[in-house]
């Protein structure tokens, strides 16, 4: 049986490697081999606005982390410490987000990807959450992690998925959602932060706020990804 495609979104950034200094689509590596341990095929999405057409010949989709969401997305104006924004990787995420759901397409939202999929679905985000007054370390400085509770709600798929209802999680983001639009929170940190969201009449379509392809963390998520490629199995 061949593995199912699962398209993952990619950052543009300034890249370095041989001879080349260059802005490259890229994302780190522990995406792909989650998704081939997981038992899937990952195929890579670079951003595109014209159209969702792609999803059409994936069988599932992982929206990654990376940089803040530019806030005119969810008619907010920029805190400072807000990220510039990645116009065309907000665009395309957008788009291959809403058309996901639309074709009921399995879907992952991997922190930022998770923020993607409130604003996308009519929520909005916290810009800062010290600033807002969020008492736990979710991000202590960028590129590192933090490790916090994350307590799941019972009957969710994500209990199901990690078989507990408490799980510690890694933490690396200064951002969060506050409103999570027409999808359903089923997992929140000790600050009463949403850390998972779901929508329990999808085939599977789960964000979780933290970094699960974490190859430190692979034993203890797998099932995560397994759940994604299951899904995309089925469908």
């Amino acid at each position: 049986m061949a593995r199912p495609l699962i398209g993952l979104t990619t950052y543009v950034e300034p890249a370095r490697w041989g001879a080349w200094d260059i802005r490259a689509a890229l994302l780190h590596e522990w995406y792909v081999d989650a998704v081939m341990q997981a038992g899937g095929r990952a195929v890579l999405l670079p951003p595109d606005s014209e159209d969702d057409d792609v999803l059409d010949r994936i069988d599932g989709l992982i929206i990654i982390g990376g940089a803040d969401i530019g806030p005119a997305h969810y008619r907010a104006e920029a805190h400072p410490t807000t990220d510039e924004p990645r116009v065309e990787r907000d665009a395309g995420e957008m788009l291959l987000c809403r058309g996901a759901r639309a074709r009921d397409l399995p879907l992952l939202g991997i922190c930022r990807g998770m923020q993607v999929m409130a604003v996308a679905c009519g929520g909005t985000l916290i810009q800062d959450l010290p600033d807002a007054g969020y008492g736990l370390a979710h991000r202590e400085r960028p590129g590192e992690f933090t490790e916090h509770r994350v307590r799941l709600a019972e009957g969710s798929r994500v209990t199901a998925i990690y078989d507990a209802v408490e799980i510690m999680t890694n933490s690396s983001h200064h951002q969060g959602v506050v409103d999570p639009g027409d999808l359903t929170p089923t997992g929140w940190s000790d600050d009463g932060l949403i850390e998972v969201l779901e929508d329990p009449g999808a085939r599977f379509t789960v964000g979780v706020q933290w970094h699960p392809e974490h190859p430190d963390r692979r034993d203890a998520e797998l099932p995560l990804f397994r759940a994604l490629v299951a899904a995309a199995t089925a469908g």
